[in-house]
């Protein structure tokens, strides 16, 4: 019996939108506001997504149509709102007259549950006090039937040779299973699997969700063909439900809208293979615009975390330099120089104190990256002892070589897989990265010299030059697509719910239409 992994599902949000003290254009009453939702496609490009209802004569609606659309954590999805006082009915907006707009990422709306912002004419000019605030729901049923199945007497050999297998413990999505309704009519086929694909038919059987949680629940499995050829047939085994329940999983937005803080930290290499940081060769060189490898991975992917951390205060590191006053290498210095608070205001803070940082520092070795590992570790680890979904951290390491310490780095990354962390590595330049391959373990768990095994996979490794002549968002999409993955694996492993209890899930249209 083989289980087939279901595609990763879209994600589709739902967001509602209410206005205060909108300016009044109407000569006598009040406006007739609509509010439209545009989505930024690049290229200074923007597509409509969808509209409310326009409300009459109000100057603080609550649109009670919502506006969906996908959510991608990988990306920066800018979105632009605008209010418009609808007095014709034609669908163009260009006759009627702007009430303000607002800016702002999808990303920002989900982190922060309501999310209130000030209204604008054009930049710089606010439509007099009028705001708009935005919510979001995830769209989606987000229960799972989990179920432990067994078999006694089967006719064929399954299993490792086995005629009374007991399966491993599966879980699929209510949806899937029986489309939400526990009395549809399931047909449970049972069959000798084959690696070619040519699976033989053991026997079946047709039951129902409300029948299969009635367990112990017992079913004969019938093979049709050998019930007609012979009359003293039975059954070919019989199948036997021990668990069968249906579960709450939660997702990634469940948990960030939940109150779930993303902790980002940067770690950048300061290694004499680098070169020289005043040469044009030097990965390091700061181009005429102020720009390099390090500066734009660090942009990529910062500019996507920023908006899932409240205080975008984000500690940044250098390793592998020698630092004044007494010149000792260091594997983990503030770049700020200030290691009690080695907090930079948003990326922008990053940047400068990077900038500041490279000529005051001597470029050195070896490349160590256990020690900044370890540092945002005993973070993770403090915060595990609240017991609740509340911290995670996501470590992003800009390196232009191979990592000198591998054992001690590997001892790190098993150590962190037990912990609420993720850990993005770059590499910048065109140095051989095959040990960094080794520690993004997408072919099997990894080990330490110890022998304990990584809990989870929590590295992501990619070559910056692999996309240095894509658009800028792909390095992003790529090294941040595994995160919400790794951050649901981790707090489902612990059994933690999201810290704020959810709102009732919104239907989904297509579900309430089928209904």
């Amino acid at each position: 019996m083989k289980m087939m992994h279901m595609a990763h599902c879209v994600t589709l949000v739902q967001l509602s939108i209410s206005c205060d003290q909108l300016i009044d254009k109407d000569i006598g009453s009040k406006s007739d506001p609509l509010c439209v939702l545009l989505q930024d496609v690049g290229g200074g490009n923007w597509a409509e997504l969808g509209r409310t209802e326009r409300i009459r004569n109000c100057s603080s609606p609550e649109f009670s149509k919502s506006l969906q659309l996908e959510y991608h954590f990988e990306t920066v999805q800018k979105l632009r709102f605008g209010i418009y006082d609808i007095d014709n009915k034609t669908p163009e907006l260009g006759d009627d007259d702007f009430l303000g707009g607002a800016e702002c990422s999808l990303g920002q709306i989900v982190s922060s549950q309501l999310l209130t912002l000030p209204l604008m004419l054009k930049s710089g000019k606010p439509a007099g006090q009028g705001t708009i605030t935005v919510s979001a729901q995830e769209l989606k049923d987000s229960r799972i039937v989990t179920m432990e199945v067994e078999a006694r007497n089967l006719d064929k050999k399954v299993i490792k040779n086995n005629l009374n297998p007991t399966w491993k413990r599966f879980s699929v999505p209510l949806q899937h299973f029986c489309g939400g309704d526990p009395n549809t009519p399931i047909q449970v086929r049972c069959s000798d699997y084959d690696s070619d694909g040519s699976h033989d038919l053991i026997g079946t059987f047709h039951t129902s969700l409300t029948q299969l949680q009635a367990v112990p629940a017992e079913f004969e499995c019938i093979h049709p063909e050998k019930q007609q050829k012979k009359k003293s047939y039975k059954n070919s085994g019989t199948i036997r439900v021990k668990i069968c329940q249906v579960e709450t999983e939660y997702s990634f937005l469940d948990y960030v809208m939940g109150g779930c803080q993303i902790n980002f930290t940067v770690g950048i290499d300061f290694t004499g293979s680098n070169g020289d940081p005043s040469s044009p060769d030097s990965l390091h060189y700061l181009s005429p615009t102020g720009v390099n490898e390090y500066l734009t991975a660090l942009w990529s992917v910062g500019s996507v975390i920023q908006d899932y951390d409240s205080d975008k205060l984000f500690p940044a590191f250098g390793f592998g330099a020698q630092v004044p006053p007494n010149w000792q290498v260091s594997h983990e210095f503030a770049l700020n120089f200030n290691p009690n608070s080695p907090y930079c205001a948003g990326i922008q803070g990053i940047v400068d104190a990077y900038r500041q940082a490279l000529p005051q520092v001597r470029l050195y070795g070896p490349t160590n990256f256990a020690p900044i590992i370890n540092h945002v570790a005993r973070f993770a680890a403090q915060a595990t002892q609240q017991k609740t979904a509340s911290q995670y951290f996501v470590l992003l390491l800009l390196t232009d070589g191979a990592v000198t310490d591998v054992e001690a780095t590997h001892e790190a990354v098993v150590h962190a897989s037990h912990l609420p962390m993720s850990v993005i590595i770059v590499g910048v330049g065109g140095a051989d990265f095959e040990a960094m391959e080794q520690l993004d373990a997408d072919g099997g768990p990894l080990h330490s010299r110890s022998g304990k095994t990584a809990a989870r996979d929590i590295v992501q490794f990619v070559p910056f030059r692999r996309f240095q002549n894509a658009p800028r968002e792909t390095l992003a999409q790529t090294v941040l697509a595994e995160v919400p993955v790794q951050l649901v694996s981790y707090y489902k492993a612990q059994g933690w719910t999201p810290v704020k209890p959810l709102p009732t899930p919104a239907k989904d249209p297509a579900q309430v239409s089928q209904a």
